[in-house]
């Protein structure tokens, strides 16, 4: 068996992939092409990718390729009627990543939440050294306790960011982005109701017709002026050039964003003009990328491809 990695560096360098050796003949390509990955994939029985297209450009040479394994929970990458013409299966993973992200939701919002910034510079700028008081008041922030926490998307990952803010005695609702979504014990709002109420809200759901652009001038100023928004979603929920002029006119006090419209960030990225890191930090797109994370993302994918030829998957 011949397993290809298209683009191995988007999982990064220090996981132990040795158990893909056990399964066949593993070649590594750091990054891919789109032309690339035509010849790469010749005479692959399996593809393990991350972002490169999958389609007629670039497997259309692969003659023994029977499975396409993507290293993410989204397969807008895969043209999927393109493999059910050929009979190529493919796989994808979800839920290897939602602590890490819950986490890292938490990261942003206290960075912005209680001024770690602000007081980290008060520090190691040598102003505290020789103060007059043992506190610094100058920059106030506020208990998170019976604040109101607004999620926009309560799947696996929205769900687990609300019990961990219920346990810091925030006030959950939520916005199904489908209408279809109901979760017991938390309370389900319509969209301008939860922009109104919310002092934080963050973006858990994925990239449809439904979210994209949802996060527009129109939604910033139905927010609280002391409200935080975070988007640990997808990029282009956000209208980037709406959420920089919120934050520069202070419709909004915050924003914590790990992921962006173009990644890597674009230099037209409107963001960019937002020095201020009291108001806004940016993460790229490292939510997902604990050690623990990508380790079970990879442990995940050796399962799908040895259970996919022994048969024990159908």
């Amino acid at each position: 068996m011949n397993i290809v990695f298209l683009d191995a560096k988007t999982i990064g360098e220090d996981i132990d992939l040795s158990g893909y050796d056990k399964l066949g003949t593993v070649i590594k390509y750091g990054f891919s092409t789109t032309e690339e990955a035509r010849e790469r994939t010749k005479d692959a029985d399996v593809v393990i990718v991350n972002k490169v297209q999958i389609n007629e450009t670039s497997i259309g040479e692969a003659e023994h390729l029977k499975l396409v394994c993507v290293t993410a929970t989204g397969t807008n990458n895969l043209d999927k009627a393109y493999l059910d013409a050929h009979g190529i299966a493919w796989r994808n993973v979800a839920g290897y990543s939602t602590e890490t992200v819950a986490q890292h939701t938490f990261a942003l919002l206290f960075y912005l939440w209680e001024k770690l910034r602000y007081y980290d510079d008060y520090v190691k700028s040598e102003k505290y050294v020789g103060d007059i008081t043992f506190t610094h008041f100058d920059n106030v922030f506020h208990d998170l306790n019976g604040k109101t926490w607004g999620i926009i998307g309560l799947g696996a990952i929205g769900r687990r960011v609300a019990d961990i803010a219920k346990m810091f005695g925030c006030h959950v609702i939520y916005y199904s982005t489908t209408g279809k979504n109901n979760q017991p014990g938390y309370e389900r709002v319509e969209f301008d109701e939860l922009l109104a109420k919310s002092d934080i809200v963050s973006v858990h759901a994925p990239l449809t017709e439904q979210t994209e652009g949802l996060m527009n001038a129109e939604a910033f100023s139905k927010m609280k002026p002391s409200a935080i928004f975070l988007n640990l979603g997808r990029g282009p929920i956000v209208v980037e050039r709406d959420l920089a002029d919120a934050l520069e006119n202070k419709t909004i006090a915050g924003a914590g964003l790990d992921v962006l419209t173009v990644e890597p960030m674009s230099a037209e990225n409107p963001l960019k003009r937002i020095k201020d890191s009291d108001r806004l930090i940016i993460t790229p797109h490292i939510a997902w990328a604990s050690l623990e994370a990508r380790t079970r993302l990879m442990k995940i994918i050796e399962g799908q491809i040895r259970d996919f030829f022994d048969g024990s998957d159908k």
